[in-house]
């Protein structure tokens, strides 16, 4: 699959400098997932433009693997509706289900499903484990770090590093994904899926959940694994 989020969009986290170096390329698959990661990290934060969309409209299928078919057809819905989508209308849509004044549609915070209300315990136990990472919020970004979007930011640095920041293994990557995003992402997903005026963004939903699903049993299936070689 080609990398449809190319440039890579500004993170919304930084690191501290770290001495473990990113190392060698990314095997395809972690450079797949790191391409989706990211792309939903864009997405999830902020409407896409008409070259995003562009983009979209004419990247490369997912050819379904084992049980990857739901992401082949969620991706597939998504690329088709990016090529007719009118980039004001989805800009509207975005605006109206995440940033409404006063409550929006959708709170898309770890925090509002797993304690019932924003900025809470979660937030703060996500805080950190970022510390932990040497990773921190980049000033004057918009969202706090329990946002879906800006958790899959998170993952992709995870998984492929970045500047200045070191990969780190599967074994970290599943510790993060389990903790902070398995326990709520289906009903956040699920919500903002069936928001009255999603229509692009019900597509969004659908890859996102899609892959995370994906996500979720490859590290329960890898963890097992290990159980029984060890």
């Amino acid at each position: 699959m080609s990398n449809p989020s190319a440039p890579i969009f500004d993170p919304v986290l930084s690191g501290v400098p770290v001495s473990t170096p990113v190392g060698a390329p990314l095997s395809p698959e972690d450079q797949a997932r790191a391409d989706l990661y990211a792309l939903l990290a864009r997405l999830l934060l902020s409407a896409p433009d008409a070259d995003l969309l562009e983009a979209l409209a004419n990247a490369d299928p997912i050819l379904a693997q084992g049980g990857e078919l739901a992401l082949e057809q969620s991706w597939e819905r998504l690329q088709l509706a990016s090529g007719v989508m009118d980039p004001q209308a989805v800009a509207e849509e975005f605006d109206r289900l995440f940033v409404a004044v006063g409550t929006p549609s959708v709170n898309p915070y770890g925090s509002r499903y797993l304690s019932g209300y924003l900025n809470d315990a979660p937030l703060a136990a996500l805080r950190a484990d970022l510390a932990r990472l040497q990773l921190a919020r980049v000033r004057g970004a918009g969202e706090f770090e329990d946002h879906l979007g800006a958790l899959c930011e998170t993952m992709r640095v995870l998984v492929a590093g970045a500047p200045r920041i070191a990969r780190r293994s599967l074994e970290e990557q599943q510790r993060f994904f389990e903790t902070h995003i398995a326990p709520w992402y289906a009903r956040c997903v699920d919500d903002i899926a069936s928001a009255e005026g999603a229509n692009y963004y019900r597509l969004v939903a659908g890859l996102a959940g899609a892959f995370l699903d994906i996500e979720a049993e490859a590290f329960v299936v890898g963890e097992e694994s290990n159980d029984r070689a060890s």
